[in-house]
């Protein structure tokens, strides 16, 4: 006994009432922007477990660059 495509729209429709669009807009992107980071770093930690530690040096080094050209931006 699972929910229908039927219930599972009420449902969307009720939650739409309470919460807002807006807020149920705000709260997807954010909870997405989580999966992301969680996604990128358990990737990370995988990867990093099997590089050498010259190509995390080089990385690190690209990393800091970026940051750097984004400060000098704003």
């Amino acid at each position: 006994m699972g929910f229908g495509w039927q219930e599972l729209l009420i449902i969307l429709v009720i939650v739409a009432l309470v919460f807002g669009t807006k807020k149920l807009r705000n709260i997807g992107s954010d909870l997405g922007g989580a999966v992301k980071g969680f996604k990128d770093s358990v990737s990370s930690d995988s990867e990093q477990s099997t590089e050498e530690p010259e190509i995390e040096q080089k990385s690190a080094e690209k990393t800091e660059q970026s940051a750097e050209k984004k400060d000098t931006a704003e």
